[in-house]
């Protein structure tokens, strides 16, 4: 009988493999991006986010970040590109021996490693954001004040409309996440 109400359903468990896929498919999205509009680029530039690389108009990005005196953006400048795709597998790899266990002492495991990898990931972002708008240049041709663009949402940067959004790698793990919760609720008892 305590074997019976700690074991996870197998749909539970069918859940959770699904979960193992959507967390493997955003390894090939992006996870967050920054858009640019102003005057001269009424197209907008992007800074796009990988797990793995930085993609989207990042020279000149650069090229006017110079300007105020912000350091590159480069994958050199976020090391986290280079092992981040490692945690997101294990991530994966623990999701998949969460689904063939079907323990939900595993599974409450498996919930606090998400909570606390996705804390720290929001940590590490707003850090970085933080880092490239406070450490400006005092040699830079154009003066500003320090400035932290937000993660999620807009922002003025001299005559730049900045747009920070969320990828489509960020909402598959966010579905990921809703789909180990729902066996929870489902094998509740």
């Amino acid at each position: 009988m305590k074997g019976k109400t700690k074991k996870l359903s197998v749909v539970s468990s069918l859940l959770l493999v699904a979960s193992t896929i959507l967390i493997v498919l955003s390894l090939f999205f992006p996870w967050w991006k920054m858009v640019f509009v102003a005057p001269q680029y009424p197209e907008g530039l992007n800074i796009i986010v990988y797990p793995n690389k930085l993609d989207g108009q990042i020279d000149i990005v650069n090229g006017l970040n110079h300007y105020i005196g912000m350091a590159n953006f480069s994958e050199k400048n976020f090391p986290e590109l280079s092992y981040l795709p490692y945690l997101v597998g294990g991530l994966a790899a623990l999701t998949l021996i969460t689904a063939l266990l079907r323990k939900k002492s595993v599974l409450y495991g498996l919930i606090s490693l998400f909570v606390i990898g996705g804390g720290l990931g929001i940590y590490d972002l707003h850090h970085a954001l933080k880092k490239f708008g406070t450490n400006l240049s005092p040699e830079a041709p154009i003066k500003m004040d320090p400035f932290v663009p937000p993660i999620i949402g807009h922002n003025t940067i001299a005559n730049f409309q900045t747009t920070s959004l969320l990828g489509i790698g960020t909402y598959l793990v966010m579905a990921a996440f809703i789909l180990l919760l729902i066996p929870l609720w489902k094998d509740r008892k």
